[in-house]
């Protein structure tokens, strides 16, 4: 992807009434409810803007959270402290604009959310999502995230995991 956008924090500055990434429920989400979640402190969100038009392009949101250690893969398992859970970062709504299809801003988007949490000073083991479809599912496992035990469309991803996997990414292209 060139340098065709710029990820930002979303402000009111944002115009977000005319989002559609082509689910009703992520489009309702980001017009009406983002803000009030950003207001409580339950998420963050963040903008992809096209530089030429500054229009909305796509969005993540982050929020603290934690795993249980009995919903994670024994694989990963075995290698954590045995507290009760795991803490670890929420992607909770990743999202972009129908229009902006096929350029590869969902990825930029996901690449750009690991490496706010993986900058931040708040400790976090991993990344989880929660995908919306099997569409979402098989986005986030090409990426290597796993689904936990019993909730399939519940992904997990130890962070620095996530950091080979962006830095492999970023080699094949060239970055």
């Amino acid at each position: 992807m060139t340098a065709r956008f710029s990820i930002e924090p979303l402000t009111k500055a944002h115009d977000r009434s005319d989002f559609a990434c082509g689910n009703d429920r992520i489009d309702h989400y980001f017009r009406k409810t983002v803000s009030q979640d950003i207001r409580r402190n339950y998420a963050t969100c963040f903008v992809a803007c096209e530089l030429t038009t500054q229009r909305v392009a796509g969005f993540y949101t982050l929020s603290s959270s934690n795993v249980p250690l009995t919903d994670v893969p024994e694989t990963l398992a075995k290698k954590l402290p045995r507290y009760p859970s795991v803490p670890a970062v929420l992607i909770g709504w990743l999202a972009r604009h129908q229009d902006f299809a096929g350029l590869g801003l969902g990825e930029a988007l996901l690449f750009d959310a690991i490496q706010t949490v993986a900058t931040s000073s708040i400790g976090a083991h991993a990344v989880f999502v929660n995908a919306i479809d099997d569409h979402a599912v098989k986005f986030y496992e090409a990426f290597g995230f796993t689904s936990l035990l019993d909730q399939p469309r519940t992904l997990y991803l130890p962070l620095a995991v996530a950091l080979q996997v962006i830095g492999e990414e970023r080699a094949k292209r060239g970055d």
